[in-house]
């Protein structure tokens, strides 16, 4: 059985190509059982710990949000596209808590793209991912770079 051919390719993410997916609701047994299993501070596991503190509620962690952004960018694109994945993220910033209830969508932006110069068949894509709530605040800011197999390979170089 042959895989299908994937939809996106390096040449697919041009400077300026704005894409957004969601909503994903924020529930708070997700918010606990995420908690619970890799970060079990007490205001991301119990309602009164939240209420008492900064935020004023059952909040999820930060690496909760982070993975609610890559669930939606894998449904939204990902899984269909040639990605090779990524070499680290340039930055990540939590702006605003994320509370149960909350609805998330995530938002990319592609700031730059240029052909890998080691290896013809790979393409560099640098993005910005926002996350924002159903107040259209930006309640995470990620940037990085990601590798997409290119869809023409260019010639190979060496040196």
């Amino acid at each position: 059985m042959s895989k299908p051919v994937p939809r996106w390719h390096w040449e697919d993410f041009t400077e300026g190509l704005t894409m957004t997916f969601g909503p994903k609701e924020v529930t708070r047994d997700e918010v606990i059982a995420f908690a619970r299993d890799f970060d079990p501070q007490p205001f991301h596991l119990d309602e009164e710990a939240g209420k008492a503190s900064l935020f004023g509620g059952l909040a999820a962690s930060g690496w909760h949000t982070a993975g609610i952004v890559m669930r939606l960018m894998c449904d939204g694109f990902l899984l269909d596209s040639s990605s090779l994945g990524s070499p680290g993220l340039d930055s990540l910033k939590w702006l605003k808590p994320v509370m149960v209830g909350d609805h998330l969508r995530a938002r990319m932006t592609v700031l730059a793209s240029r052909p890998m110069k080691s290896r013809a068949h790979v393409g560099l894509v640098q993005t910005r991912w926002e996350a924002l709530n159903q107040h259209d605040d930006v309640v995470m800011l990620i940037e990085s770079w990601a590798m997409f197999g290119r869809r023409t390979p260019a010639e190979e170089t060496t040196g």
